[in-house]
This record gives C-alpha cells, structure tokens and sequence, in this order.
C-alpha cells in the first residue's frame, strides 16, 4: 500500500461508516465528486488549505464558510477533522480513496473514455452499453475525456483492459507492423 493511501485509507474507511450509518452513503460521495473537482478546479483554494501558514482556525472558518449547506454535516465534520490535524492538503486523495472504496463495495467498475473530440448523447449511450460489455457489468461509470491528439476514435481503459480504437492508435501499430517487415 503506497504511503498516501495509509494516511487516506483510515479517513475514508470511517467516513464511509460513518455516512453509511446516516444512510447517507450515496449523498456524499456525489458530494465528494463536487468537492474534488473544485478542489482540483480551483488551485488557489487547495494551495491555500495546504499552507502551514494558514492558522488552523482560519482554515476551518473558510471550510464553514464554503461548504456548510452545501455538504452534509459529517461532510462538513470531515473536513474540520483533516484541518485539524493538518492533513487537509491531502483531502483529495482522501476523497479519491473514498470515493474507490464505495465503488468497490458496490461492484462498480469505473471505465475511462478518452475521445479525440466530444462525444454526442448517442455516442455516449452506444459506448456506454459497449464498455458494460466489456467490463462484464451494468454497473459502470464512465469518465470522459478529450485528448485531440488521438486526432479520431477514442481509447477506453477499464480495470487492466485497454481498447484503443483510436487514429493514433492505428498509425502506431501500422508503424510498429512495418518496423517488423523492414
């Protein structure tokens, strides 16, 4: 287990029980989604959390002040507690690690869709029921992203199976298949 996830792994695991206690298990992790990609949205706002500068109250009163109404009170409590014992800059990862453990108890397999250019509602749909084939699972969530590098198609990583059906993808392998004719 790497090191961050033996400071992440305890927060998470009782956060978990603690929200699945509150039958409130679903709520949070949406709400963990929202809060980690604001996190990761606002660089100001994590760096600032993360400073040791920063006094440990003042970072609580902006936590107050940010999230409350917008997070459930164990939420809330949550990141009081990582403020307090000054792991708050780690609270993504925590929140990433949360978020793996829920999908794992519940069996869901999480698929990453890398497109060269976004995907229309249909195409989405038609990947969707593709990718649950593969992942051998209706239950799936799907993380879209764009790379225009891929220049077409799209490449979909799930647990350790790769499907690249990408133009990149192709023009690799033709160049891998005539290195090996020379």
């Amino acid at each position: 287990m790497p090191l961050l996830n033996t400071i992440t792994t305890p927060y998470a695991e009782a956060f978990l029980q603690v929200a699945e206690s509150r039958k409130e298990v679903d709520q949070v992790v949406d709400q963990a989604k929202a809060v980690l990609a604001l996190w990761n949205d606002c660089p100001d706002l994590s760096g600032a959390m993360s400073s040791p500068v920063l006094e440990v109250d003042s970072k609580k009163a902006v936590l107050e002040k940010l999230f409350a109404g917008q997070v459930t009170p164990s939420f809330l409590n949550l990141l009081k507690l990582l403020a307090d014992r000054q792991r708050i800059g780690v609270l993504d990862a925590v929140l990433e690690r949360l978020i793996e453990l829920y999908r794992e108890q519940r069996n869901i397999a999480l698929a990453t869709v890398t497109s060269a250019s976004e995907l229309s509602e249909e195409q989405q749909a038609a990947l969707q029921k593709k990718v649950q084939a593969v992942a051998e699972t209706d239950k799936l969530e799907i993380n879209l992203k764009i790379d225009p590098d891929l220049i077409g198609g799209f490449v979909v990583n799930v647990g350790s199976k790769v499907i690249d059906a990408s133009l990149a993808g192709q023009v690799r392998r033709l160049g891998l298949a005539l290195a090996k004719v020379s």
